[in-house]
């Protein structure tokens, strides 16, 4: 028998009976069990496998997961059941039957994040996450807060609205995409901090090239000043391998409904234990709730369905691996990244060392304006990508995701030489 072949009768009857299951990647897991993530990367059997979770139409060129990924067809499936029961009786069924499940949920992603349930609160994105940090700190006129000018334009936003109401003053650092080294992004913010520097925001991951920060030795030189740190892992979580302990920081926001392929409108916050009093919530939440993570959770009635399938989302990231999936994304980058790299025109952005990059990448086109050429995409390719431009550069950021083939990629690359080469 092929291996594909062996592949999938290794699923058996369940997989015969849900065809889409999550049993085809139990199975798939079987055979490659021993396989190094790098080797497994290239195994395309092994991936045609994990694509038939998905429901994606493959009429459409999805390269925008960065923005918002789908989910596969299991969370799909739990967030229609839990929506159904919540509509039983909301009253009783959601309030008193799915919303306390939402601890079991809250348990996973602690393992996953490497921490304390007690010290992780489920939101709706990253951005809810983040401004918890960033509102809910005290700040004194002329306080200091530093981040980039290639921080996520909200949490740029949110600062900015903190400078008008609180009198705070805010400094943004630049930095070359990409660094020459992990160390430079951390000398930049060193070099920065004055005796006012009370915060600082940076990203594990950009939302633009993708670059990878040091948050660790950020984090720990920051501590030595008494200073705040603040990190955006909305790309970072369940896009590579890592846990706290990496990390060693005391906030963390993320999206889930990106890398974690979660229901979209999910996200987490991380603060450590100890700053859980100090921090404000976003929404005002009781005294009895100071010291308690759940106060960053009072935002009134919400969808039960939503969080507790974050449960189905984290189980089929755990069938695949992180460090497979880490290595499957790099892979595709690098296919797209090495042929556009061959156009005089195109400059890759993003870093070739794996330390510094994962799956998301960013091509600049000399000379060619960047919206009007994803609007070409679209428009004769079905291809979804999104431009992003600023003072320092412009260009297309590119992100697939696990479900992506590699004909996908190829015909992304063809597209792009064909419109370049006529520009």
């Amino acid at each position: 028998m092929q291996r594909r072949d062996l592949i999938r009768a290794g699923a058996g009857l369940v997989a015969a009976l849900h065809p889409q299951s999550i049993e085809r990647v139990r199975a798939a897991d079987k055979y490659v069990s021993g396989r190094t993530p790098e080797s497994l990367a290239a195994d395309e059997d092994y991936w045609a496998e994990v694509r038939t979770a998905f429901t994606v139409d493959r009429n459409i060129i999805n390269l925008n997961n960065g923005g918002v990924s789908p989910s596969p067809r299991i969370v799909q499936e739990a967030m229609r059941r839990y929506l159904e029961i919540s509509n039983m009786a909301p009253v009783h069924t959601m309030w008193k039957i799915l919303e306390p499940q939402v601890e079991a949920v809250r348990r996973r992603l602690a393992g996953a994040f490497g921490c304390d349930p007690e010290e992780i609160a489920i939101t709706r994105n990253a951005s809810e996450a983040l401004e918890i940090c960033q509102l809910g700190l005290d700040l004194k006129p002329g306080d200091e807060v530093i981040t980039t000018t290639q921080d996520y334009p909200r949490m740029i936003t949110t600062w900015r609205q903190r400078e008008r109401r609180d009198g705070i003053v805010l400094k943004m650092i630049q930095f070359p995409a990409p660094p020459p080294s992990l160390d430079d992004l951390a000398q930049r913010f060193e070099r920065a901090i004055t005796s006012r520097t009370r915060v600082l925001l940076l990203c594990h991951m950009t939302n633009r090239t993708g670059q990878i920060f040091p948050v660790k030795t950020i984090c720990r030189m920051a501590r030595q000043r008494g200073i705040e740190v603040i990190v955006d892992g909305a790309h970072a979580f369940a896009h590579f391998p890592f846990k706290h302990e990496d990390l060693d920081c005391d906030f963390y926001g993320t999206s889930l409904h990106k890398w974690l392929l979660a229901p979209h409108g999910t996200g987490m916050l991380y603060v450590r234990k100890s700053k859980i009093p100090r921090l404000w919530p976003l929404m005002a939440a009781p005294p009895r709730l100071t010291d308690d993570i759940r106060k960053f959770e009072e935002i009134g009635t919400h969808p039960a369905a939503n969080h507790n399938a974050i449960g189905e989302a984290l189980t089929f990231h755990e069938s695949i691996g992180v460090e497979r999936k880490a290595a499957r994304l790099r892979y595709l980058r690098r296919r797209w990244e090495e042929r556009l790299a061959r156009l005089p025109a195109c400059r890759i952005l993003s870093s070739p060392d794996p330390a510094q990059a994962c799956g998301l990448g960013f091509v600049s086109v000399r000379n060619v304006d960047p919206a009007k050429l994803i609007a070409t995409l679209w428009e004769k390719y079905n291809i979804l990508v999104v431009s992003m431009a600023s003072e320092e550069y412009s260009g297309v950021r590119v992100t697939p995701n696990i479900y992506t083939t590699l004909e996908e990629i190829d015909t992304f690359c063809w597209a792009m030489e064909k419109e370049i080469g006529k520009a």
